[in-house]
């Protein structure tokens, strides 16, 4: 098993490095391609500073690749993967980022982190870890690499916290969701196993 993970570990790093994380860059099974709806469409217009590009079975994207949210009925209703990144920011993250990914007294806020930080970034301190020491303090995230139940959901996880930090959703759980993707479906067994 632990060779496993370490194949897994080693996947993300070189898409990593490449800056090939895109749309699906943890699932191991890339979805079907479906074409992507033109930029100007009315489903691609969302609430919050950053528009979506394209979306592709069910995830957005915006010009540069990244995953990025949709939101829509005056923030009510978002995406799936959005949706996933809440759930999975409260099973995993919550804990010393607190909740919202408003920070803690243990750890920074995400939401003020990812306002300036892109994909690739914030996927690099998942897979690794961070450290910061300085006279008062040490900080340390901890590496998730070999962590399914955090690497399979990376994209959703950055895209609720790129919400957050866009201010386009607030506090709390999202009261809506688009439906969940066969796509996402097919890839999360996959991701899994």
């Amino acid at each position: 098993m632990r060779c496993a993970a370490n194949g897994f570990v080693g996947v993300i790093l070189v898409g990593v490095a490449a800056g090939s994380l895109g749309t699906i860059p943890a699932r191991a099974a890339p979805p079907a391609a479906q074409p992507a709806a033109p930029s100007g469409s009315a489903d691609l217009k969302s609430e919050g500073p950053t528009q979506p590009a394209k979306v592709q079975d069910g995830q957005y994207t915006d010009k540069n690749g990244d995953p990025t949210y949709h939101i829509a009925d005056d923030g009510k209703k978002v995406d799936w993967y959005t949706m996933s990144g809440y759930l999975r920011y409260n099973a995993n993250c919550i804990v010393c980022h607190g909740p919202d990914g408003m920070g803690s007294t243990y750890a920074p806020s995400l939401v003020d982190a990812l306002k300036g930080m892109d994909y690739a970034h914030f996927a690099g301190i998942i897979v690794g870890g961070k450290k910061d020491v300085n006279a008062s303090q040490e900080l340390v995230m901890p590496a998730f690499g070999d962590n399914r139940n955090v690497m399979c959901y990376m994209p959703d996880i950055y895209t609720y916290l790129r919400a957050r930090a866009d201010g386009a959703l607030g506090r709390n759980r999202p009261p809506e969701h688009e439906p969940k993707p066969a796509a996402f479906e097919k890839a999360e067994d996959a991701c899994m196993k």
